[in-house]
């Protein structure tokens, strides 16, 4: 697969070495991790469509629920994913316009579907298609990671959502996806971010805050001045005003609370930009 747009890892002060490098790399880690639950899903996904497709039909929606075994595996063995699935392009299936194959965790551990209205004719429709988690792997040919963003399809949390097309016989038939709540993520980074010199913080492209060691920049927040989609194309540590900007090599990265996804992001570390 392409390289997809990512994280910049660990902003930090500028002439401190390889700690960030370091970090970075487990950040990016962790999120290839959830990466891998959404490589099984699109990998089961794309092997049930075809073999439908060769009995000489459309899939349906109750074709789908072969998957749920497996969904319903990678939600137990991977504990940053609070939701795993499939979201149908419109128009692939034979009976209904539009469909999402998604199962979450509930906060009492359950695991339950994910139930929205999809009738276009309906005021409550949930239109997902202009989402970035679906839009940008239909529009690009590439895996994403959407956010940190509020998740009003899914569970009203503060969360990150990773997704990859899915394709059958070369079209683009939906994404696989997972998502992660931010809190989860930030209890997973902050130890790497609280191991380096100074305060510490994960930024996408955008400069918005995925995970923060320094309490001048909380999640969620923006952080502007330097031109972290560059970093990440450089794909190369870079520094900017004193601070250190080192990327996720080759991981998505998402955008700003409002879901649009940008390129890149990094470990900032040091003076705020």
């Amino acid at each position: 697969m392409r390289r997809s747009p990512g994280l910049i890892g660990a902003v930090a002060p500028a002439g401190v070495g390889s700690a960030e490098e370091r970090v970075a790399a487990r950040v990016g880690a962790a999120l290839e991790a959830v990466f891998d639950a959404v490589e099984q899903t699109r990998s089961d996904t794309a092997a049930l469509l075809a073999r439908v497709s060769a009995e000489g039909r459309r899939p349906a929606s109750a074709d789908l629920a072969a998957l749920r075994p497996g969904l319903h595996l990678r939600l137990a063995r991977e504990e940053l994913v609070s939701g795993v699935g499939f979201v149908a392009a419109p128009g692939l299936l034979a009976d209904v316009p539009a469909w999402l194959e998604w199962w979450q965790t509930s906060a009492d551990g359950d695991v339950r579907p994910l139930l929205p209205d999809l009738d276009p004719d309906s005021s409550a429709y949930a239109d997902y298609t202009h989402w970035d988690w679906f839009a940008l792997p239909r529009d690009t040919g590439r895996r994403a990671v959407a956010g940190p963003y509020v998740d009003y399809l899914c569970s009203d949390e503060y969360s990150l959502t990773l997704s990859a097309p899915v394709r059958l016989a070369g079209r683009f038939a939906g994404v696989a996806a997972a998502d992660v709540y931010l809190r989860h993520f930030e209890a997973a980074a902050l130890p790497l971010l609280r191991q380096l010199a100074g305060p510490a913080r994960l930024v996408s492209a955008r400069g918005r805050v995925a995970a923060s060691a320094d309490p001048a920049h909380l999640a969620g927040s923006l952080t502007r001045g330097a031109d972290f989609a560059a970093v990440l194309e450089g794909a190369e540590p870079a520094s900017h005003e004193g601070t250190r900007l080192v990327p996720c090599r080759g991981v998505p990265a998402g955008a700003g609370r409002d879901g649009r996804v940008r390129r890149g992001a990094d470990v900032r570390r040091g003076a705020a930009a």
